[in-house]
């Protein structure tokens, strides 16, 4: 098994951590422990380990030194150090510059745009794509481009037999 930081080495160190009934697993080779401080207990945060290596002196950085709070809940970074998480919805706006950077290093993006399901997400596409045929059709009606016209019109009829058709599976 390699180290989960260097992913070079092989991991020799194999943390486990179970906060409620999620169970996290961390695997590090010998130098990525002690320089994570692992065999340090005062200077070892599982939390940079699982949240970007690093992430909270990340999030002292961006506040440039600052001890920021959340407003709602007095939630430090600190905090954020010892558990890894944040400790409301504010927190998110609190600490909003800090975590930007941190969450486009570990996700596609800063937004979270959640799962659809196949059906629905075809069902959606098709829907876009008529809009826009729609929506060069009138144009083309408009500038009295009548085969341009013509053949949007029969895309549209192909595009509504698609449409019903994935709505009924």
């Amino acid at each position: 098994m390699m180290c989960c930081i260097c992913k070079e080495r092989e991991a020799t160190v194999h943390l486990t951590q179970i906060a409620g009934e999620k169970m996290q697993k961390v695997d590090l080779c010998e130098e990525c422990a002690k320089t994570k401080g692992v065999n340090d207990p005062t200077g070892f945060s599982l939390a940079d380990l699982l949240l970007g290596l690093g992430a909270s002196q990340e999030i002292e950085q961006a506040a440039g030194g600052m001890d920021l709070k959340c407003p709602r809940c007095g939630f430090a970074q600190d905090d954020f150090k010892k558990a890894g998480r944040l400790g409301c919805a504010e927190c998110y706006q609190t600490f909003a510059e800090p975590l930007g950077g941190l969450l486009k290093t570990m996700h596609k993006g800063t937004r979270h745009i959640g799962k659809t399901p196949e059906a629905l997400r075809q069902s959606r596409e098709l829907s876009d794509r008529l809009r826009g045929l729609q929506e060069s059709l009138t144009k083309a009606i408009a500038a009295e481009d009548f085969e341009a016209a013509a053949v949007l019109r029969d895309q549209i009829k192909e595009a509504n037999a698609g449409l019903s058709n994935a709505q009924t599976a």
